[in-house]
């Protein structure tokens, strides 16, 4: 299936919610606070900001509701937060988002050893927030995991990745999200998951998230828009990673993404210079080198023009 480029893609920004889940060391609520400012004055429209968890499991996200309470809220903005099960469904629901975000493993093994339940067992956990969601009439989105590799059992069938695709769209959900959770898909890969996808839902209802593991995350986005996938998510600086794979790195960086969209001519919505600025500042206040290879190479270009004026 080739599809001429679309002239225009939809980026959902992870980095408050995926790209510091996993951070060690707290995060001032004031700082993810700014981090979601800077990003909406970039222009970014769909913003994953927090998850309602345990705080018990998940300590960075137990300021979810503080940090929804203290972002504005405007017309054509999606704020959207992970909601494992109803409680969180309810506290979302609370803190007023616009979209609810539920999640399953491809892999039986990464289900089992993360969740403590088979596939079929996680998304009868799901339902009632699926139906929650309905009833609230808030958008539902889904994020199918470890859909190219697994940690623990290597490949994916494309089977089990198709079967989960269905069981999502069975709960209703509005979007679905096919992840690289550990970074290993290929270009070639990629395009046969999303092709078999595309014939279970339209293609304006899938999403690529890809890890930058092996380099290839830029790569795969470029073989989904030639699938004629528009939906993607990624995270500022390349915040993330995935705790559950050795040298597993993060999430693609919306900047090198945003590089390749202005070479093809496809509009984003998004400042690119605004995005490099504030995956600086993040990178910083993280502690972290700044990972994205478009953001590093246009602040050096920024700063030897200053030298030189």
């Amino acid at each position: 299936m080739l599809n001429t480029l679309p002239a225009r893609v939809f980026i959902t920004e992870v980095g408050p919610r995926d790209g510091l889940q996993n951070e060690k060391s707290p995060l001032a609520t004031d700082v993810k606070i700014k981090l979601c400012e800077r990003l909406l004055a970039a222009g970014v429209s769909q913003l994953e900001v927090t998850s309602f968890v345990s705080p018990k499991w998940v300590p960075q996200m137990a300021d979810a509701a503080e940090v929804l309470a203290r972002l504005p809220r405007r017309e054509g903005l999606t704020l959207s937060a992970l909601t494992p099960n109803l409680k969180g469904f309810e506290a979302a629901l609370a803190s007023r988002v616009d979209e609810v975000v539920i999640f399953g493993a491809a892999s039986e093994a990464f289900s089992m050893r993360n969740t403590n339940c088979s596939v079929a067992e996680s998304i009868e956990r799901f339902r009632p927030v699926a139906l929650a969601a309905k009833a609230h009439f808030l958008r539902l989105r889904a994020v199918i995991s470890v859909a190219f590799g697994c940690p623990y059992q290597g490949d994916v069938p494309l089977e089990s990745v198709i079967d989960l695709v269905r069981r999502t769209r069975d709960l209703g959900c509005d979007e679905i999200g096919i992840a690289d959770t550990i970074g290993v898909a290929t270009v070639s890969h990629v395009k046969r998951v999303f092709e078999a996808a595309a014939r279970e839902l339209p293609l304006n209802r899938l999403s690529g998230h890809f890890h930058d593991t092996y380099g290839q995350a830029v790569a795969n986005v470029y073989g989904c828009l030639e699938v004629g996938v528009h939906r993607f998510d990624s995270a500022v600086a390349g915040l993330g990673g995935c705790p559950y794979a050795r040298g597993a790195t993060g999430n693609v960086a919306t900047e090198d993404l945003l590089w390749l969209f202005k070479g093809l001519g496809i509009d984003t919505g998004l400042n690119l210079d605004a995005m490099v600025q504030t995956g600086q500042w993040i990178s910083g206040q993280v502690g972290r080198p700044y990972a994205s290879r478009v953001g590093v190479a246009l602040a050096a270009r920024q700063t030897e023009a200053e030298a030189s004026a």
